[in-house]
Protein backbone atom coordinates (compact mmCIF):
# COMPACT_ATOMS: atom_id res chain seq x y z
CA UNK A 1 0.00 0.00 0.00
CA UNK A 2 2.71 2.57 0.92
CA UNK A 3 4.85 1.60 -2.36
CA UNK A 4 1.71 2.45 -4.34
CA UNK A 5 0.85 5.41 -2.97
CA UNK A 6 4.50 6.75 -3.77
CA UNK A 7 3.87 5.90 -7.11
CA UNK A 8 0.72 7.83 -7.14
CA UNK A 9 2.45 10.19 -5.74
CA UNK A 10 5.39 10.68 -8.12
CA UNK A 11 3.46 9.92 -10.98
CA UNK A 12 -0.10 10.80 -10.87
CA UNK A 13 0.70 14.24 -12.90
CA UNK A 14 0.63 12.22 -15.93
CA UNK A 15 -2.87 12.84 -15.25
CA UNK A 16 -2.74 15.53 -15.67
CA UNK A 17 -0.85 15.70 -18.77
CA UNK A 18 -3.59 13.56 -20.33
CA UNK A 19 -6.35 15.79 -19.55
CA UNK A 20 -5.10 18.71 -21.23
CA UNK A 21 -4.28 16.33 -23.96
CA UNK A 22 -7.53 14.76 -24.15
CA UNK A 23 -9.34 17.68 -24.00
CA UNK A 24 -7.74 19.09 -27.24
CA UNK A 25 -9.91 16.35 -28.67
CA UNK A 26 -12.93 16.33 -26.78
CA UNK A 27 -13.96 18.91 -24.23
CA UNK A 28 -16.70 16.58 -22.39
CA UNK A 29 -13.90 14.53 -21.05
CA UNK A 30 -12.63 17.47 -19.34
CA UNK A 31 -16.07 17.23 -17.06
CA UNK A 32 -14.17 14.68 -15.23
CA UNK A 33 -12.04 17.99 -13.26
CA UNK A 34 -15.35 18.02 -11.03
CA UNK A 35 -13.08 15.02 -8.72
CA UNK A 36 -10.06 17.20 -8.76
CA UNK A 37 -12.55 20.10 -7.57
CA UNK A 38 -15.02 18.13 -4.83
CA UNK A 39 -12.36 15.64 -3.78
CA UNK A 40 -10.24 18.07 -1.92
CA UNK A 41 -13.16 19.10 0.51
CA UNK A 42 -14.38 15.90 0.91
CA UNK A 43 -11.56 14.40 2.39
CA UNK A 44 -10.87 17.61 4.61
CA UNK A 45 -13.62 16.43 6.46
CA UNK A 46 -11.14 12.98 7.60
CA UNK A 47 -7.69 13.95 6.79
CA UNK A 48 -7.35 17.88 6.56
CA UNK A 49 -5.50 18.79 3.53
CA UNK A 50 -4.27 15.46 2.78
CA UNK A 51 -5.73 15.39 -0.59
CA UNK A 52 -3.43 18.40 -1.56
CA UNK A 53 0.20 16.80 -0.66
CA UNK A 54 -1.04 13.23 -1.85
CA UNK A 55 -3.12 13.09 -4.02
CA UNK A 56 -3.69 15.56 -6.51
CA UNK A 57 -2.21 15.06 -9.40
CA UNK A 58 -1.34 18.82 -9.86
CA UNK A 59 0.33 19.10 -7.03
CA UNK A 60 2.52 15.82 -8.02
CA UNK A 61 3.08 17.96 -11.51
CA UNK A 62 4.37 20.55 -9.28
CA UNK A 63 6.10 18.41 -6.69
CA UNK A 64 7.86 16.05 -9.33
CA UNK A 65 8.38 18.20 -12.49
CA UNK A 66 8.35 22.30 -11.44
CA UNK A 67 10.45 21.55 -8.00
CA UNK A 68 13.67 20.60 -10.57
CA UNK A 69 13.35 25.07 -12.24
CA UNK A 70 11.67 26.46 -8.81
CA UNK A 71 14.60 28.91 -6.88
CA UNK A 72 12.55 27.98 -3.59
CA UNK A 73 11.67 31.37 -2.66
CA UNK A 74 9.26 32.00 0.49
CA UNK A 75 5.81 32.50 -0.67
CA UNK A 76 4.82 36.20 -0.34
CA UNK A 77 2.63 36.89 2.77
CA UNK A 78 0.12 38.57 0.66
CA UNK A 79 -0.55 35.09 -1.49
CA UNK A 80 -1.19 33.58 2.12
CA UNK A 81 -2.68 36.46 3.36
CA UNK A 82 -6.27 35.42 4.41
CA UNK A 83 -8.27 38.32 2.67
CA UNK A 84 -6.50 37.71 -1.05
CA UNK A 85 -7.12 33.60 -0.26
CA UNK A 86 -11.15 34.18 0.20
CA UNK A 87 -11.45 36.65 -2.56
CA UNK A 88 -9.75 34.01 -4.58
CA UNK A 89 -12.44 31.28 -3.43
CA UNK A 90 -15.53 34.02 -3.96
CA UNK A 91 -13.88 35.41 -7.68
CA UNK A 92 -12.90 31.65 -8.86
CA UNK A 93 -16.18 29.79 -8.02
CA UNK A 94 -18.14 32.93 -9.43
CA UNK A 95 -16.43 32.61 -12.25
CA UNK A 96 -17.43 28.53 -12.44
CA UNK A 97 -20.69 29.02 -11.75
CA UNK A 98 -21.42 31.67 -13.96
CA UNK A 99 -19.90 29.24 -16.47
CA UNK A 100 -21.92 26.43 -16.00
CA UNK A 101 -25.25 28.98 -15.77
CA UNK A 102 -24.52 30.25 -18.91
CA UNK A 103 -23.64 27.05 -20.90
CA UNK A 104 -26.38 24.83 -18.73
CA UNK A 105 -27.31 21.49 -21.51
CA UNK A 106 -24.36 22.02 -23.14
CA UNK A 107 -21.82 19.16 -22.11
CA UNK A 108 -19.14 20.52 -24.41
CA UNK A 109 -19.84 24.26 -23.33
CA UNK A 110 -19.22 22.94 -19.46
CA UNK A 111 -16.52 20.67 -20.49
CA UNK A 112 -14.49 24.30 -21.85
CA UNK A 113 -15.28 25.87 -18.60
CA UNK A 114 -13.82 22.81 -16.41
CA UNK A 115 -10.71 22.99 -18.97
CA UNK A 116 -10.18 26.51 -19.14
CA UNK A 117 -10.36 26.37 -15.54
CA UNK A 118 -7.90 23.65 -14.67
CA UNK A 119 -5.20 24.86 -17.57
CA UNK A 120 -5.12 28.84 -16.77
CA UNK A 121 -5.10 28.04 -13.25
CA UNK A 122 -2.14 25.14 -13.74
CA UNK A 123 0.13 27.66 -16.35
CA UNK A 124 -0.51 30.44 -12.84
CA UNK A 125 0.83 27.81 -11.10
CA UNK A 126 3.74 27.40 -13.05
CA UNK A 127 4.69 30.80 -13.56
CA UNK A 128 4.73 31.10 -9.74
CA UNK A 129 6.77 28.22 -9.36
CA UNK A 130 10.01 29.72 -11.55
CA UNK A 131 9.86 32.68 -8.84
CA UNK A 132 9.18 31.46 -5.66
CA UNK A 133 8.41 27.77 -4.71
CA UNK A 134 6.56 24.77 -6.58
CA UNK A 135 3.39 24.97 -4.06
CA UNK A 136 2.63 28.63 -4.47
CA UNK A 137 -0.64 28.01 -5.92
CA UNK A 138 -1.02 25.89 -3.35
CA UNK A 139 -0.77 28.81 -0.60
CA UNK A 140 -4.21 29.74 -2.06
CA UNK A 141 -5.76 27.60 -4.00
CA UNK A 142 -9.35 27.97 -3.98
CA UNK A 143 -9.96 24.52 -3.02
CA UNK A 144 -7.18 24.16 -1.17
CA UNK A 145 -8.67 26.92 1.33
CA UNK A 146 -11.73 25.94 1.40
CA UNK A 147 -10.21 22.17 2.57
CA UNK A 148 -8.11 24.98 5.03
CA UNK A 149 -11.27 25.84 6.75
CA UNK A 150 -13.51 22.76 6.41
CA UNK A 151 -10.34 21.22 8.55
CA UNK A 152 -10.73 23.46 11.35
CA UNK A 153 -13.02 21.45 12.37
CA UNK A 154 -13.27 18.23 11.26
CA UNK A 155 -13.18 15.59 14.37
CA UNK A 156 -10.15 12.91 13.15
CA UNK A 157 -6.61 14.20 14.31
CA UNK A 158 -5.25 11.92 12.49
CA UNK A 159 -2.52 14.46 11.32
CA UNK A 160 1.47 14.67 12.13
CA UNK A 161 2.95 15.40 15.31
CA UNK A 162 6.25 16.59 16.30
CA UNK A 163 7.44 14.64 19.21
CA UNK A 164 9.69 15.75 22.75
CA UNK A 165 12.89 14.50 20.15
CA UNK A 166 12.66 17.62 18.20
CA UNK A 167 15.88 19.37 18.53
CA UNK A 168 14.52 22.45 15.80
CA UNK A 169 17.23 22.29 13.74
CA UNK A 170 14.82 24.37 11.53
CA UNK A 171 15.18 21.96 8.40
CA UNK A 172 11.38 21.15 8.53
CA UNK A 173 11.16 24.75 8.26
CA UNK A 174 13.17 24.98 5.03
CA UNK A 175 11.66 21.90 3.30
CA UNK A 176 7.98 22.66 3.77
CA UNK A 177 6.06 24.24 0.13
CA UNK A 178 3.72 26.07 2.20
CA UNK A 179 5.79 27.51 4.51
CA UNK A 180 4.92 26.10 7.75
CA UNK A 181 6.95 25.96 10.90
CA UNK A 182 6.63 22.52 12.23
CA UNK A 183 9.26 22.83 14.59
CA UNK A 184 7.15 25.32 16.54
CA UNK A 185 4.90 22.14 17.40
CA UNK A 186 6.91 20.60 19.35
CA UNK A 187 4.95 17.92 21.65
CA UNK A 188 1.96 18.36 20.04
CA UNK A 189 -0.13 17.09 16.97
CA UNK A 190 1.17 19.65 13.79
CA UNK A 191 -2.38 20.92 13.56
CA UNK A 192 -1.74 23.96 11.47
CA UNK A 193 -4.96 23.69 8.61
CA UNK A 194 -3.02 24.77 5.84
CA UNK A 195 -0.82 21.34 6.46
CA UNK A 196 -0.89 19.33 3.21
CA UNK A 197 0.85 16.38 5.29
CA UNK A 198 3.34 16.06 2.00
CA UNK A 199 5.65 14.29 4.16
CA UNK A 200 9.00 16.51 3.50
CA UNK A 201 9.24 17.34 7.23
CA UNK A 202 9.12 13.78 7.88
CA UNK A 203 11.32 13.11 5.23
CA UNK A 204 14.33 15.69 6.28
CA UNK A 205 14.07 15.25 10.04
CA UNK A 206 17.16 13.95 11.21
CA UNK A 207 15.88 12.78 14.51
CA UNK A 208 12.75 11.11 12.92
CA UNK A 209 10.91 13.34 15.15
CA UNK A 210 7.94 13.92 12.72
CA UNK A 211 5.31 11.26 12.23
CA UNK A 212 1.87 10.63 12.14
CA UNK A 213 -0.02 10.75 15.32
CA UNK A 214 -1.14 6.94 16.02
CA UNK A 215 -3.57 8.17 18.94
Amino acid sequence: MKTLSLLWKKYSFLLLVMFVISGLFDLRFAVVAVICMAAPVAVSFFRGRYWCGNLCPRGSFYDNVMIKFTPNKPVPKFLKSTGFRAFMVVFMLSMFGFGIKQNWGNLYGIGMVFYRLIVVTTVVGIILSLFYNQRTWCSFCPMGTLSSWVSRFKKNKRVLKVSNSCVSCKLCEKKCPIGLVPYEYKGDLLSHPDCIQCGKCVTVCPKKAIGYDQS
